[in-house]
C-alpha cells in the first residue's frame, strides 16, 4: 500500500506540477519573448519531451489508484464520497489528454513541420485551453485528496 500512494503521488505531482509551469511560468515568458516560428517550436518540442511523462503518469495512476481501491479497500463502494470524486475527475482529465494528444497535439507538430504558423497557433490555442482546464482539474484532485475524507 506504501508504494502504491508514493507512486500515485508522484505520478499526480509530475504530471499536475508540469502543466502548472507550463501553464504559470513558461507560456506568459515564451508568449512575451518568442516570435511564432520559434514560439510555437519550443513548445512542440517541450510537448515532446513532458507528454511521455504525462503517458507514464497516466498509467501509474491508473494502475495505483485501481490496484488501492479494489485490492486493498475492497471495491468503490467501500470508499468514500472522495475517492469516487478524485476518480472521476482524474478519468475525466486523462480523456481530456487523450484528445490534446491525438488532435490538436498532433497538428500542431504537422503545422511546425509545414511551418504553418497561423494553423500552430491555433492548435497551441487548443492546446493551451485544454491544459488549463486539466490544470484546475488537477489542483482540485489535490485539494480532495488532501483534505477531501474531512471535508466529505
Amino acid at each position: 500500500m506504501s508504494l502504491a500512494i508514493a507512486l500515485h503521488l508522484l505520478a499526480s505531482t509530475i504530471w499536475v506540477g508540469g502543466m502548472f509551469f507550463a501553464y504559470m511560468a513558461l507560456r506568459p515568458v515564451a508568449a512575451g519573448l518568442l516570435e511564432p516560428p520559434s514560439r510555437l517550436t519550443l513548445w512542440a518540442r517541450v510537448f515532446e519531451h513532458f507528454f511521455p511523462w504525462v503517458w507514464a503518469s497516466v498509467i501509474v495512476l491508473l494502475g495505483s489508484g485501481l490496484w488501492m481501491t479494489f485490492a486493498v479497500f475492497g471495491g468503490m463502494a467501500s470508499v468514500g464520497l472522495h475517492v469516487h470524486l478524485m476518480m472521476t475527475l482524474g478519468v475525466v482529465m486523462m480523456l481530456i489528454f487523450l484528445h490534446l494528444y491525438f488532435a490538436p497535439y498532433r497538428k500542431l507538430i504537422r503545422a511546425v513541420e509545414r511551418e504553418d504558423w497561423p494553423s500552430g497557433g491555433e492548435q497551441l490555442g487548443r492546446i493551451r485551453r485544454l491544459v488549463g482546464i486539466n490544470l484546475i482539474l488537477g489542483l482540485l484532485v489535490v485539494i480532495i485528496a488532501s483534505g477531501g475524507r474531512y471535508l466529505f
